[in-house]
């Protein structure tokens, strides 16, 4: 009984911005579970950061790009996404 929005957070910890909207196209994703999902990624990004600077480097790139990703896709225009319909055509 979590928040889907969890899931989908992978979306900006390990995917670049040019395959997000594939992800969320198949995931079938509505805007909100989406927005949430960036704000768990951030905040995911957030705390991860200054606890792993000093004593994991490998989480804190991960953490720093995750933050970097969040920061990146809100600045971008917002654009209704196409639906995937399982056909393999848009």
């Amino acid at each position: 009984m979590g928040d889907p929005a969890c899931d989908v957070m992978a979306a900006w910890t390990l995917l670049p911005a040019e395959e997000r909207e594939t992800f969320r196209n198949v995931a079938g994703v509505d805007d909100s579970t989406w927005d949430r999902g960036r704000g768990w990624a951030l905040s995911f990004g957030l705390i991860a950061l200054p606890y792993y600077q000093d004593s994991n480097s490998a989480l804190a790139r991960i953490a720093r790009r995750t933050i970097d990703e969040v920061l990146t896709d809100h600045e971008r225009p917002i654009t209704a996404p196409a639906r995937w319909d399982g056909s393999g055509s848009r």
